[in-house]
């Protein structure tokens, strides 16, 4: 493709490293990799992997912005930033009437409020234990032996929501073992532990505030038990996701990449 001007944006997680190419401020494409060990040498093969994808090569790239906790070994990246603004960027690009982002990764949990442009005007965040992230469901989701997949719609399955009173991942999977044990149907545990963790973050947005709309992102929003619980705890209407979840701060880096380019830096 000739005189391309492409920009990409890589999301190095704990858990996935996501890549997102923009070309004329459309996604051109992206890939979604497992992160493994060597976050610089996954950074690369997830850019290259989007490349590929979006049919160009690495010389059609103009700016790279790297983001997530892998971006501090991102020499390939013209420049870095923080999650929480890449995923302020990205979801204002898929759906700029957001005020409000939650966003559940693989380790951390964040509330984040918005200006009109995308701007982050505040935001709390819960990076000090497992609750209301991925691995939490994922332990979770083997004490069940289940899929993590599996979670959300058995939740939906429920006949009541059995309260678990603990977010601490050893107390919640020891809770539900004792639970289990008692007889207990799976599905209404299952929905307890979901609203366990929403009430969680409705503690984290009495902190920062919730103003619609509001904008589901990171890998646990692919769980529909996980946003309907967040709906019914904090009376909010979670805006539909147009592209994949896991990609928002992908796509907001790319975003930043692109006009980090037209203005020079």
């Amino acid at each position: 493709m000739a005189n391309v001007s492409a920009f990409a944006g890589v999301d190095v997680g704990s858990l996935g490293t996501k890549t997102v190419i923009l070309v004329d401020g459309e996604i051109a494409g992206y890939s979604i990799l497992r992160t493994g060990i060597n976050t610089e040498e996954n950074g690369l093969h997830g850019l290259e992997t989007a490349l590929e994808n979006a049919g160009l090569k690495r010389e059609d790239l103009k700016y790279i912005v790297a983001t997530g906790y892998g971006r501090i070994s991102a020499p390939y990246a013209d420049k870095t930033m923080t999650e929480i603004t890449c995923h302020a960027k990205g979801a204002h690009y898929l759906h700029p009437q957001t005020r409000t982002i939650i966003d559940m990764g693989g380790q951390d949990c964040k509330a984040i409020r918005l200006d009109e442009d995308g701007n982050v005007t505040d935001f709390a965040m819960n990076d000090k234990c497992a609750a209301g992230t991925g691995r939490f469901l994922e332990v979770m989701a083997n004490v069940f032996k289940v899929s993590l997949d599996e979670l959300g719609p058995l939740s939906l399955r429920a006949t009541e929501v059995l309260p678990v009173s603990s977010t601490c991942t050893v107390f919640a999977e020891s809770e539900t073992v004792s639970l289990l044990a008692r007889g207990e149907r799976p599905e209404n545990i299952i929905i307890g532990i979901h609203h366990a963790i929403a009430n969680r973050v409705g503690g984290m947005f009495s902190r920062v505030g919730i103003e619609s709309d509001v904008f589901f992102s990171g890998g646990v929003a692919k769980n529909i038990g996980m946003r309907k619980a967040l709906e019914d705890v904090l009376k909010v209407k979670i805006v539909e996701p147009k592209k994949d979840p896991q990609l928002v701060g992908a796509i907001g880096a790319a975003v930043i990449a692109q006009n980090s380019w037209k203005r020079g830096r």
